[in-house]
């Protein structure tokens, strides 16, 4: 299996994030955001662009449903939900990402005083 990419390692991230934020129920694209920022206490910032086109990546994986629905603030919305498909495709990502992590851990512990 060939290395990913930067950009595909940045995809995949906010993939993940993504589906984890609709893990905790359907939401709107701005909500989303809003969910990812105050999750992250503002530390990370997704651009509408970058959400979208995550959003439109992962409806055509089946990882999440979209409908038309009626915002809080009376605004025609499209709402986000994780399928059973996503559910499980977010388990292996996490998965994955703590293999990954922790070993980027021990590798920068390396040499480190306890």
């Amino acid at each position: 299996m060939p290395p990913k990419t930067r950009d595909e390692l940045l995809q995949g991230t906010l993939d993940m994030l993504v589906l984890k934020a609709l893990q905790l129920g359907p939401m709107h694209g701005w909500g989303i955001t809003q969910r990812l920022e105050q999750g992250s206490k503002q530390i990370l910032q997704i651009g509408q662009g970058s959400l979208y086109t995550a959003l439109y990546r992962l409806e055509r994986q089946r990882f999440i449903a979209s409908e038309w629905g009626i915002s809080d603030n009376n605004r025609r919305a499209r709402y986000y939900e994780l399928t059973a498909a996503g559910r499980a495709h977010l388990a292996e990502e996490r998965r994955a990402w703590n293999r990954m992590s922790r070993a980027v851990e021990l590798v920068l512990a390396m040499g480190a005083a306890d």
